[in-house]
């Protein structure tokens, strides 16, 4: 039976590529490019399934290519679908250069995520028989909207990351540090399945709570103090993200203003997101929320941002957030008010957007714990 299984998720696995190779040929061919050579390791494993750390691909028409080194030769037989792996042994650049790959007339360049120094030496290899054409954001409209089997791996990302959550809530005590948290999070992610935490966890008490990305320190938590928590994995390939503030005992009572005003944000955004409307609308509804409460100066980040394959990526739901919400796509909803030499407040649950709205995929209530 898990056999089964198995083979049917590699079917579907394999399908899924080939959908998203045949969405970006169709662009490729709307646009009259002949080739796009892929630099963002994001993108080649949405496309090819390779998770190394050292790749490069080529699409053409006619055939796609995975480059890669010795290292991965044998990872790269394993993961790699709807592209030829190549072993290359004296560079990308030497390869392309090489007139062994198809390039016809025009070849796209992610403008986004390439190095100067890197850019150089490939259209180096390009020009005088190719026209390069700089593309920027090429992927994202493709990226944004997730299938089941990348639904399925964000619900489970988000499943573990709450249970982690759950487990460090218990150890929080006077008698603890930041880093000590921090540590048994990204511990407990690798024990549940994880593969790794999606960005370094963010774990602040008292004032440093009032700092959006505070860096975990040696400072231990303190009775009367908000302490706030963001975590999140990676879970075969797909991100979660999650926020929390807890209380360490009793807190003051503009604490607790604080914590309802952000958590009625947090609610409000989570209750208006409806596909047609665009990002920035959203962000607009509940930043003016927060206005509305005297705190807009304290509100000074985006209201979310999308999940995927990398933790932060496009939509961006903050006040230049172009993007038209659909039914699929995945994004955070967290509003914060930051008090500097007091404290901070941020609740964040990633939604996936349904036909009527978006649906949450933490679980964890949203209500003032007090450890």
């Amino acid at each position: 039976m898990n056999h089964c299984m198995l083979l049917m998720d590699n079917q579907q696995i394999t399908i899924y590529r080939e959908e998203a190779l045949s969405m970006v040929l169709r662009k490729m061919m709307n646009q009259a490019l002949d080739a796009i050579i892929v630099t963002d390791l994001a993108v080649i494993r949405w496309l090819t399934g390779f998770s190394g750390s050292n790749a490069r691909a080529l699409i053409t028409s006619e055939k796609s290519w995975l480059f890669t080194d010795f290292r991965y030769k044998e990872q790269a037989a394993g993961e790699v679908v709807v592209a030829e792996t190549v072993i290359a042994t004296d560079g990308f650049a030497a390869e392309l250069g090489s007139g062994r790959y198809p390039l016809g007339k025009t070849v796209a360049l992610q403008s986004d995520n390439v190095t100067w120094h890197e850019a150089t030496r490939l259209i180096e290899q390009i020009l005088g028989k190719q026209q390069v054409i700089p593309v920027d954001s090429f992927f994202e409209e493709f990226r944004m909207i997730k299938n089941e089997t990348e639904l399925m791996k964000m619900r489970r990302a988000a499943e573990i990351s709450e249970l982690v959550l759950e487990h460090v809530l218990s150890m929080i005590s006077p008698s603890v540090t930041e880093l000590d948290i921090a540590a048994e999070i990204t511990y407990q992610h690798k024990k549940l399945g994880a593969e790794k935490d999606s960005f370094d966890p963010i774990v602040a008490g008292g004032a440093r709570s009032a700092m959006p990305h505070a860096s975990p320190s040696k400072a231990r938590f303190k009775q009367g103090e908000l302490i706030v928590l963001d975590i999140g994995c990676i879970y075969e390939g797909y991100a979660s993200d999650q926020t929390r503030t807890v209380a360490l005992g009793h807190v003051s009572g503009e604490a607790r203003e604080i914590y309802r005003i952000v958590q009625e944000a947090q609610a409000l955004g989570v209750a208006s997101a409806r596909c047609g409307m665009t990002a920035k609308e959203l962000d607009q509804k509940v930043r003016q929320f927060i206005a509305e409460h005297g705190y807009a100066d304290e509100f000074g980040h985006g209201l979310g941002h999308g999940v995927g394959l990398e933790v932060h990526e496009e939509p961006r739901i903050s006040p230049k957030g172009e993007y038209t919400l659909q039914e699929n796509m995945l994004f955070t909803i967290e509003p914060g008010i930051y008090l500097p030499g007091k404290f901070g407040v941020r609740i964040e649950d990633t939604v996936v957007m349904g036909p009527h709205g978006a649906i949450p995929l933490q679980r964890m209530s949203k209500e003032l714990i007090e450890l």
